[in-house]
């Protein structure tokens, strides 16, 4: 069972590498959950062909998602990814917190590598394959509506960052029924992923979807930043932008210049382990450092490509249902640029307790500390925002409570471990999990939750059902709070991370509680898909074709929902800040214009989902070394581009007639809609036009 099966045509792979077979031959618990896992991908892939073959909806989902250059479509794709990569995250962390709830004085029931692959998994999974395709989605979706254009500047390029992006998690999911993961953690550090610790295919498949993902990143990166500088409509000056915007701006940025020494680090990586190279060895003159400044000097401005998104996101919310102007917009953004740029002077701090002098420790120890000061500025705006507002308790508006509540604590802790001496102490235990957890949940996924529930309705003409949508914030917070408050006493009694087992029976409460949130966590899923479910059931009675149902401030509300392809009928002309919260109050928003005219939009293409499919079929060979795929899949790739380059017809007119028609009929829906006070919003009588109140 372990010896190569038709070497020539599959690699290395033996029968051995299915963990069905694993589970046959050795029917324990920790193999059998490792095939109910596989199963569980294979049934589920084999479950969504048949219901498509059986609604007969593969042409339609060839040539209206697919194949669509639209940044609405690829954003609502890149959020799908980002849901299903959530739902194995939530329950690998299960796993991992029972797994030490019950392995106090006994080994538990997943076997120490497995363990490994869990945490290695889990932490890959939420980074780069949840919180990066759940935050490109939104702002592929949001960016062009809130600056007044009809797309983003490279439409191609921009499919092909998502086919990446799936490409890269296709490898992830494949790890579960073909092979195993790497056990060296989510930044894979040597020597873990080097060849003589871990000959496996685990590394790689790591290295190369991560590449994938940082690939992605990049070009999202690029295109992000130029629709935004060369693409905003008439009279939208820099300082006219919603937050959202500008923290998508310093969010590609960001993207630009910190994803590239992630592709670095994991191509020399593959070197190291491909073609027997020493840049991250311990002999022949190889050295790890090497990957952890490189990793790292990715890995800080990671936290704010995740995080400044959110704050954009925060800024919209707590505006809108406060029914306030945000308070200190320049000082926002100037916080926001700020920390853009401080993020890229602390990485040291992920490794003080690796060797360097305690005078290089205390200057990134200083920097840290430093960073926390424009992000203090956004929470003070965000409470004077709040101060004297008429504010209304919706669930977005929960989840940024929540945050900036929750932060600041996970703030103070960051605090202490800016503190080289304290670093030192707590560094490699559960404390440092609990910190980073502490920041990334609030700070990334309640705003990402947040914007869910707050542009839902944009994205799909009708609301989300309240009632399950607070049952889920409640179990996000208390989930929360059960399953990682604890962790920071447990850190602070020793328990080291990453820890399949453990001897000191006074942890043992500590972690049945922890665990006893993860559970609340994994429940607060299920409530936000039974919400999903509930609402589309209700969709007739809970429609808002006329698009602003919260009596929103950005151009994104001044239009259908959803919007139509071409976003605008006529471009915008503004001339404030807030031009369509004022125009409600002023003028008459919804005038149709003096004329319609033709509207150019990008032609669908089939080169990004065959960039994609390439991609993922020659990493998949590296990964097994199965070498005529991996040429045949860079040669797809190759051709494909070639291909696309001899294309001319790249666009498509809709005529002025089919616009007018579309706009027309939105406007007359507008004209017949009920203006709904903000006491009754998330009532079925909201139709999608807030009453205007000055």
């Amino acid at each position: 069972m372990t010896d190569p099966v038709w070497p020539m045509l599959l690699g290395r792979f033996t029968w051995d590498s299915l963990p069905f077979v694993r589970a046959w031959h050795n029917p324990t618990t920790n193999e059998l959950i490792a095939a109910a896992a596989g199963g569980i991908v294979v049934v589920g892939g084999i479950a969504v062909l048949v219901l498509i073959t059986v609604l007969r909806r593969w042409r339609w989902l060839w040539t209206e998602w697919l194949t669509s250059l639209d940044h609405k479509k690829i954003g609502i794709l890149y959020i799908v990814i980002a849901l299903v990569m959530l739902a194995r995250a939530l329950v690998e962390a299960n796993l991992m917190r029972l797994q030490q709830a019950v392995a106090v004085g006994n080994p538990g029931f997943v076997a120490p590598e497995h363990f490994a692959e869990l945490f290695s998994t889990h932490g890959s999974i939420m980074i780069f394959f949840m919180a990066m395709p759940f935050l490109t989605g939104l702002i592929n979706y949001l960016v062009p509506l809130q600056i007044g254009a009809r797309d983003v500047a490279f439409p191609v390029l921009n499919a092909i960052s998502l086919w990446l992006t799936a490409a890269g998690a296709a490898l992830m999911m494949a790890s579960l029924v073909i092979g195993r993961f790497s056990t060296g953690g989510w930044s894979g550090y040597p020597p873990f992923t080097e060849i003589d610790f871990n000959p496996g295919v685990g590394p790689d498949y790591w290295i190369w979807a991560v590449t994938l993902g940082s690939l992605a990143s990049t070009m999202t990166g690029i295109n992000i930043a130029v629709t935004i500088y060369k693409m905003r409509c008439p009279g939208m000056k820099l300082m006219r932008m919603p937050l959202f915007t500008w923290t998508s701006l310093c969010t590609a940025i960001l993207m630009i210049f910190a994803m590239p020494p992630l592709t670095v680090a994991t191509a020399l990586l593959a070197l190291d382990r491909y073609l027997g190279f020493h840049f991250f060895t311990n002999a022949l003159g190889g050295n790890m450092m090497h990957y952890a400044n490189l990793f790292w000097m990715f890995g800080h401005p990671e936290v704010y490509i995740v995080i400044l998104p959110a704050f954009g996101i925060y800024s919209e919310v707590v505006s809108t249902f406060s029914s306030k102007e945000l308070y200190g917009y320049k000082s926002l953004v100037i916080a926001t640029m700020a920390i853009a740029v401080l993020s890229f002077t602390v990485w040291l701090h992920h490794f003080f307790t690796m060797g360097q002098s305690a005078s290089i420790n205390a200057a990134f120890g200083i920097a840290t500390m430093a960073i926390g000061v424009p992000t203090g500025v956004k929470i003070y705006n965000w409470i004077w925002t709040m101060f004297r507002g008429e504010v209304r308790f919706t669930t977005p508006m929960i989840y940024a409570l929540a945050f900036m509540m929750t932060f600041v604590l996970g703030g103070l802790t960051g605090i202490i471990l800016a503190f080289p001496p304290l670093d030192y102490v707590v560094h490699n235990t559960l404390f440092l999990v609990a910190h980073f957890h502490n920041m990334l949940i609030p700070g990334t996924l309640y705003g990402l939750l947040a914007a869910y529930t707050f542009w839902f309705p944009k994205v799909f003409g009708y609301r989300l059902d309240e009632r399950w949508g607070r049952i889920s914030c409640l179990c996000w917070i208390v989930g929360f709070y059960l399953a990682f408050m604890p962790l920071y006493v447990l850190g602070a009694s020793g328990m080291a991370r990453r820890t399949q087992a453990v001897m000191e029976t006074a942890y043992r409460p500590w972690l049945f509680m922890a665990e006893a949130g993860a559970l609340i966590l994994l429940c607060a899923f299920a409530a936000l898909i039974v919400q999903l479910w509930v609402s589309i059931r209700s969709r007739g009675a809970n429609d808002v074709f006329v698009g602003d149902p919260w009596d929103g401030r950005a151009l994104e509300w001044s239009v259908s929902a959803p919007p139509p392809e071409f976003n605008f009928a006529r471009l915008p002309h503004v001339d404030q800040a807030h031009w369509f919260y004022d125009a409600k109050r002023k003028y008459a928003p919804y005038a149709p214009p003096i004329a319609y005219h033709d509207i150019w939009m990008p032609r669908n293409s089939a080169v990004a989902p065959v960039i994609g499919i390439a991609s993922g079929a020659a990493t998949f060979g590296l990964v097994w070394h199965m070498w005529w795929l991996a040429i045949f899949g860079l040669i797809v790739i190759f051709a494909a581009v070639v291909a696309r380059s001899f294309v001319r017809d790249t666009h498509r007119v809709i005529p002025a007639s089919e616009v007018a028609r579309i706009d027309e009929s939105w406007r007359e829906a507008t004209a017949r809609a009920q203006p709904v006070p903000r006491e009754i919003e998330t009532s079925p009588a909201n139709q999608g036009l807030a009453l205007v109140r000055s």
